[in-house]
């Protein structure tokens, strides 16, 4: 079992792939418990559904319903495995959770409960049950059982582990299956050229599904064919991706008002990152935002970025590309995609589109890269942060935007600022980009960070000058393409 290999069908997923079967052969004689979570749409039911067929393990999908409903499933279930005539009758989860731990098994056995999350919203007392059962189970021994529980609700799985929870302390495996990174989605497009791999990327990020099920294996073939591409597979009301979005939010059922939680959404996708402008987007004062933002962050729909020089000022950014695309683009018109106007939709959102979301997916793309794809060499150190901030010039009455900070380990007194980068996408990068971040660094400089050995480096997306090349064979700026951002280090 510890070298079952991983099913051709599921793309990359090596590392989650070898975590599960490790955890399923732990040759330990009791009952474990692993938790698997992760946004919806990133093939969590693939891969656990696989592991169990090439075990022989149990797969229980849980369901929204009352907890009748779900007792009788749970006995399906087992009296299939047991080879029973008829479903086991539970009228408690006590019973259903001790019929699933004993069941009789010499060597482990996966049983997985998919969808966690509806069967603990009708019964909150369950995670309380599996303690108990757990518990009891390590006193006296049992069944090697490897319980794997799975679920989407980010918030509700990421609690199940922390602070007073009763299943805090008792899971030998919490794994987090996290969208594909923006290498690996080019290679799942199928995209060789890496300017058409970051637009794809900037509308459906790295969610697999999108690609199989959603648009039927329809991918742009080349830049020519991309704004086609949108149209016939992103703003197309007969294909499950245009609706996608829509449902995303709609599914969170705890959200209390779904109008202010999209106004929010639509104020960040508008470009406004910090809590005073989306308040002020929304019409809202900004404590009456700070529950909704908290609650987009819980359930993986926006991300709080500090600011790499003042933690105090930080920024919000959708996380998932589609959500902000729909946001920007979508919404807006969602009357006439609805009438099948993309084409007069589209032509009048290109430039937008390149504004409001590609600019900035390429901004936090190019943070990825310095993050974990750039070898320490790049910058002269191993990076500790790396992030964006903003700098006041006071001298110059104006602030500093910076899109790439690195940041390497504190010396103790200072922090050391490894590179500055600036990063544009439409426009031809020149020598005015180099004199801004030489500006940027004296400032810090004077301010007491330490930029003594401080890179300067320009990520282009649109190319340099050859001015600004010169400079960068002398050594005084990095370069960093398309090319080097999907292919290079």
């Amino acid at each position: 079992m510890v070298n079952l290999a991983k099913p051709v069908e599921i793309f990359d997923r090596e590392a989650e792939w070898a975590e599960l079967v490790s955890f399923i052969a732990d040759p330990a004689p009791m009952p474990l418990l692993g938790v698997v979570s992760g946004r919806r749409r990133q093939g969590k039911t693939l891969l656990l559904g696989s592991l169990v067929e090439a075990t022989g393990g149990i797969y229980i999908d849980g369901t929204e319903g009352v907890p009748a409903e779900q007792f009788h499933r749970f006995g399906q279930v087992i009296a299939a495995k047991l080879g029973a005539p008829a479903p086991l009758h539970f009228t408690s989860w006590r019973q259903a959770v001790d019929a699933l731990l004993d069941l009789p098994a010499t060597e482990p056995l996966p049983c997985v409960i998919d969808e966690f999350g509806y069967l603990v919203k009708t019964s909150p007392e369950l995670p309380s049950v599996l303690q108990a059962a757990l518990d009891t189970r390590r006193r006296r021994g049992g069944s090697p059982v490897r319980l794997l529980l799975c679920g989407s609700a980010l918030s509700l799985m990421g609690g199940l582990l922390s602070g007073n929870a009763p299943l805090r302390g008792r899971a030998g495996l919490e794994l987090v299956i996290p969208p594909l990174d923006y290498r690996l989605a080019a290679k799942f497009w199928g995209s060789s050229d890496p300017k058409l791999a970051l637009l794809t990327h900037a509308v459906v990020g790295g969610t697999p599904a999108y690609r199989r099920e959603y648009v039927r294996d329809d991918a742009p073939t080349s830049l020519t064919d991309f704004d086609d591409w949108v149209q016939r597979a992103i703003l197309n009301p007969a294909r499950p991706l245009f609706r996608e979005a829509r449902y995303l939010l709609a599914e969170e059922t705890d959200l209390r008002e779904p109008a202010l939680y999209a106004a929010v959404l639509t104020a960040v996708a508008e470009g406004n990152t910090t809590r005073g402008n989306i308040a002020n987007w929304v019409g809202r004062a900004a404590t009456e935002i700070s529950h909704p933002l908290t609650v987009l962050e819980d359930i993986g729909l926006i991300a709080k970025q500090p600011d790499q020089l003042r933690a105090a000022r930080p920024r919000y950014t959708i996380v998932e590309p589609l959500i902000a695309f729909y946001y920007a683009i979508m919404r807006p018109a969602w009357r006439e995609l609805e009438r099948r106007r993309a084409s007069q939709v589209w032509e009048r959102n290109r430039s937008r589109f390149s504004q409001k979301i590609v600019g900035p997916h390429f901004e936090q793309i190019c943070r990825t890269w310095a993050s974990d794809f750039a070898e320490s060499e790049t910058f002269g150190g191993v990076p500790s942060r790396v992030g964006s901030a903003v700098i006041n010039d006071s001298e110059h009455r104006c602030q500093h935007e910076i899109d790439v900070v690195v940041l390497g380990e504190d010396d103790g007194k200072t922090a050391r600022v490894l590179c500055l980068g600036e990063a544009k996408w439409g426009e031809t990068m020149g020598v005015s980009h180099l004199e801004r971040l030489r500006r940027i660094r004296n400032l810090l400089t004077r301010r007491g960070y330490n930029t003594e050995d401080t890179k300067l480096a320009c990520y282009g997306g649109a190319g340099f000058t050859s001015d600004l090349r010169a400079h960068a064979e002398r050594g005084e700026v990095l370069l960093i393409d398309l090319e080097r951002l999907y292919y290079g280090v």
